[in-house]
């Protein structure tokens, strides 16, 4: 904790006897606030601590302002004031963010529906403060804090420390009229009156309010911004810029209420008392115009919902990249037996269904397709006279039928064609030889390649077979 003489050190102090300092949460006009807790109950409670050192002391007037305003809505309530060690002491309730941080939160643009349901609380808050004899002479964004819990919707005033009694509270007696005073509050709000160093009165917080209210509108003010070499010549800016500054130019592009209420507050005289009830209509006027709800639902929590579903949003994108990417990480590391593929047959199943349509088949071989049939094979016509009357025994042998499948094996295979001649000659010589000379002569050669075939030896080596490349009959011993 660093306190106002900046040093550093950790302040472990209870003031009132029950309430423990914590961390700092924000600063005051002439003081630090820290959180809170109350030992007994446990309760959070906002703490100003104020150097016993300082030269102006305000902490124990603020703390009499907070209890003569007491009870108040919108006022918060003071649990203790007293000094601890080298520090005044003031205890109050905890409050929640003030106005300009939800300001900025809201990326530094309230809706008019927001700007319209502040307005008629923030007068309702002036109104009170005025009607219980004081002006709070500071009026700007961070010294109107909202409530926590229940009352989250609620608008509180804090910050009492430039406030200021403006007339007697028994006989109503205004203060008296007064020149060259310093700027007391913040610059950027401050009335014109205020930066001429006019006596303050209730229309200077009301003008005051007025410019807060168009900032929340439009973001910024004319004279934020202006550089000076020194406090007082920036000051000097700024008021002559609100000077030159009427309120149809502050006003342009909102309704034309705002234009009212600040022309309104800027004719008031010293000691005129307000039409506040008047200023309420004005901006309520606007609200119903427009057909909005009473319903206290600000932009912070419509921009804290819009948050919040993006976050969902993106969370769930994330997860489900993620799980995708699980997915593919954990296919690519599962074992290819375990990866769930289409049912399959058995191997075995398989392999048996190959093997049946591939086997070998039984080689049968086709009948062998001529060019041109050839006629049966007959014996050789003899002569009429000298025919012998049979074959010797050991020729004797049936023709296999070249048709049936059964008779193509090789052990039926018939000599060739030269042999057969050869043998059936000397068959014939051996059964005749009386005959021989003529026997000879009346042979006939087997007719094999037609009426026109020559007699030659060299025509019964072979069949004249069509050969196209796809049959070898030299190869096939089952060409006859």
């Amino acid at each position: 904790m660093t306190d106002p003489n900046g040093s550093n050190y950790k302040l472990d102090l209870r003031v009132g006897r029950k309430f423990r300092i914590g961390r700092k949460i924000g600063s005051g006009s002439f003081g630090d606030i820290y959180l809170g807790t109350n030992i007994i109950s446990g309760e959070l409670v906002a703490i100003k601590l104020e150097s016993i050192m300082t030269r102006h002391p305000q902490l124990e007037f603020e703390a009499r302002v907070y209890k003569a305003l007491s009870g108040g809505v919108g006022i918060p309530f003071v649990r203790w004031y007293g000094t601890e060690g080298d520090y005044n002491a003031m205890v109050i309730d905890l409050l929640g963010p003030s106005l300009e941080d939800l300001f900025n939160y809201c990326n530094r643009k309230f809706t008019l529906k927001t700007v319209l349901l502040l307005a008629d609380q923030l007068l309702c808050r002036i109104e009170y403060i005025h009607a219980r004899s004081f002006i709070h002479r500071d009026i700007k964004p961070d010294n109107f804090l909202m409530g926590i819990g229940k009352r989250g919707s609620q608008v509180n005033v804090i910050d009492f420390g430039l406030a200021k009694k403006y007339r007697d509270p028994r006989t109503h007696l205004h203060i008296p009229y007064r020149e060259n005073k310093n700027l007391t509050g913040t610059a950027r709000y401050a009335s014109v009156n205020t930066h001429l160093g006019l006596e303050q009165s209730r229309r200077d917080d009301l003008e005051s309010l007025g410019y807060v209210l168009i900032y929340f509108c439009k973001g910024s003010l004319p004279w934020q911004g202006l550089k000076a070499a020194t406090k007082r010549q920036k000051y000097d800016r700024i008021m002559e810029k609100k000077m030159s500054s009427p309120a149809e130019i502050l006003g342009r592009g909102l309704p034309v209420e705002f234009i009212y209420y600040l022309n309104y507050t800027r004719s008031l005289r010293f000691e005129d008392k307000p039409d506040y009830i008047y200023l309420r209509r004005l901006f309520r006027d606007v609200f119903a115009r427009e057909n909005y709800r009473y319903d206290y639902v600000f932009d912070w929590a419509l921009h804290k919902q819009q948050q919040q579903q993006k976050r969902d949003a993106l969370k769930a994108q994330l997860l489900t990249q993620d799980q995708t990417d699980q997915d593919d990480s954990n296919l690519a590391n599962e074992p290819v037996d375990n990866v769930k593929i289409e049912k399959q047959a058995p191997i075995e199943s398989v392999q048996q269904d190959i093997y049946q349509q591939y086997k070998p088949q039984p080689q049968v071989a086709a009948p062998v397709q001529l060019a041109q049939t050839p006629a049966p094979l007959q014996a050789p016509v003899l002569a009429q006279a000298q025919q012998p009357q049979s074959f010797p025994q050991q020729h004797e042998r049936s023709q296999p039928n070249q048709t049936d499948p059964s008779t193509t094996n090789n052990r039926y295979a018939k000599p060739d064609m030269n042999t057969r001649i050869q043998n059936w000659n000397n068959d014939v010589v051996n059964s005749s030889n009386t005959k021989t000379s003529t026997f000879n002569k009346s042979i006939q050669p087997l007719n094999v390649g037609g009426a026109n075939a020559t007699p030659n030896n060299e025509s019964f080596d072979k069949p004249t077979l069509p050969n196209n490349g796809t049959q070898n009959p030299s190869n096939n011993p089952h060409w006859l």
